[in-house]
């Protein structure tokens, strides 16, 4: 994995382009609102896998 740190310096010396920019920008916006609209609303009882009652995955 590259380091963080290299990655950023990397960034500096060569800026991406600006759709590159708003690519990643519109991401973890997505991200965000995902996760907020989650906090706010809870977990989906639909999408909660139910207990098998052994304790154990089903292969």
């Amino acid at each position: 994995m590259v380091n963080p740190f290299l990655r950023m310096a990397h960034w500096v010396r060569h800026p991406p382009s600006p759709g590159r920019v708003k690519l990643v920008l519109a991401v973890v916006a997505l991200c965000l609102l995902l996760a907020a609209i989650e906090w706010i609303f809870g977990w989906p009882e639909a999408l909660t896998l139910e207990d098998g009652g052994r304790g154990r995955f089903v292969r």
